[in-house]
């Protein structure tokens, strides 16, 4: 057999020779858009569902928050294993469908699950399914940190404030719309509130409720459509705009009228600027010399907003990484000077860029021995190079399959 082929071979050279270009051409072609990925997707298709219960301990979490949703979602069709953990004022809940089910066919199961699960929930418990990613789709981890020399508590503060609203309003909103980003975490810094702080002393001097104060406080920042107002021949839309932007704003809002003047916020309360109850932080490496660091020549952590970036299923991530760059070094030109963006903390490219240079190196390593075997047993240098073309055209043989 092997004798007919190398002599159909011979009489037919330029068939071979076609077709031999031909499987390679297409070969170059297959390789080319061949996903290249260290990192496969490991778990079955999974749906997360999240549902926030603020104010309740993990116990009440899972009585009547967590268990409620399992038992709808266990017997579900597809449904392999239900997971699920619950924290403070927070249940998360995995659902692992069969394997190569569709994604969207099993978030559809889960959402019709739901729908009968929110009557069981408590007041204020609303869960969702999180956006479809992948255990191994961490793409990326920035830090965002200040260089400025902050040296009171004050401005440590301020700073983190500051900090976390750039990498929660900006530099998410602006990751989330780049193709192939699934989800971006934000982690660390202080969030932003506007905080009404009251007592039950200052509450009882003025006569005034704790619920009235909380009815106040909401409808001090309010926007209502008033209508359209018509003049012929024209027609002018009527706003209704009773927002309140600032502290000072905040402050004067009545929250009842007494003859002769009216009871206001800020004659209950204080009104600042603050951050909910602290659940983790955030830090990354400083390097030597810069401002943060305790001492030249040391590195340490030092504070940071890290934001966590991942991608949907199938996305290409040596492809994505390059676009996060573009998107970054242009939000980087209207950051405020002091503040930086580190991306060097985690990037799975580099692990699969490693990867690849590791097998092109040891492809090229190889071939030069096969070469220099096949020259030092052979010692012909026209059948040296005639069988070292197979390595190429098997290597692309492979790709098609």
């Amino acid at each position: 057999m092997l004798t007919r082929v190398i002599a159909f071979s011979l009489k037919n050279r330029v068939l071979v020779l076609l077709a031999a270009l031909l499987v390679s051409g297409y070969g170059v072609y297959e390789l080319a858009r061949t996903p290249v990925d260290v990192f496969p997707d490991l778990n079955r298709p999974t749906v997360t569902v999240l549902t926030e219960a603020p104010g309740l301990a993990p116990e009440e979490v899972e009585a009547l928050v967590t268990r409620p949703l399992e038992y709808q979602l266990n017997g579900a069709t597809g449904v392999r294993r239900v997971r699920s953990a619950s924290g403070i004022g927070l249940s998360v809940v995995w659902v692992e469908f069969e394997w190569g089910t569709d994604i969207y066919q099993d978030r559809q199961v889960v959402a019709e699950k739901l729908q009968l699960a929110r009557d069981r929930m408590p007041q204020g418990a609303d869960p969702v399914m999180a956006p479809i990613s992948s255990i191994m789709g961490e793409v990326m981890i920035l830090g965002v940190r200040s260089n400025a020399d902050l040296k009171t508590p004050e401005e440590r503060q301020a700073k983190a404030m500051e900090l976390r609203t750039v990498a929660e309003f900006t530099l998410r909103n602006r990751l989330m719309a780049v193709e192939g980003v699934s989800q971006v975490t934000v982690m660390g810094g202080t969030l932003k509130q506007y905080q009404v702080v009251t007592s039950p002393a200052r509450l009882a001097a003025e006569n005034v409720t704790l619920q009235q104060l909380t009815d106040a406080a909401e409808k001090a920042n309010v926007l209502a459509g008033g209508g359209v107002m018509v003049r012929s021949p024209r027609e002018s839309l009527i706003r209704i705009s009773g927002q309140s932007l600032t502290l000072e704003e905040i402050a004067e809002t009545p929250v009842v009228w007494r003859d002769p003047r009216p009871v206001r916020i800020k004659d209950v309360a204080d009104v600042r600027f603050g951050g909910p109850v602290p659940r983790g932080d955030g830090s990354v490496r400083v390097r030597a010399g810069e401002p943060g660091a305790s001492a030249p020549g040391v590195i340490e952590g030092g504070p940071a907003v890290i934001l966590t970036v991942q991608k949907q299923p199938n996305a290409n991530t040596l492809r994505l990484t390059p676009r996060i760059d573009r998107v970054l070094d242009d939000l980087e030109r209207d950051l405020p000077p002091d503040v930086k963006v580190e991306r060097r903390v985690f990037r799975q490219s580099d692990f699969i860029q490693a990867a690849v240079d590791n097998v092109v190196e040891a492809i090229r390593d190889g071939t030069i021995w096969v070469f220099v075997v096949l020259f030092l047993f052979l010692w012909n240098l026209r059948t040296s190079v005639i069988t070292l073309t197979a390595i190429p055209i098997s290597i692309l043989v492979t790709a098609l399959v």
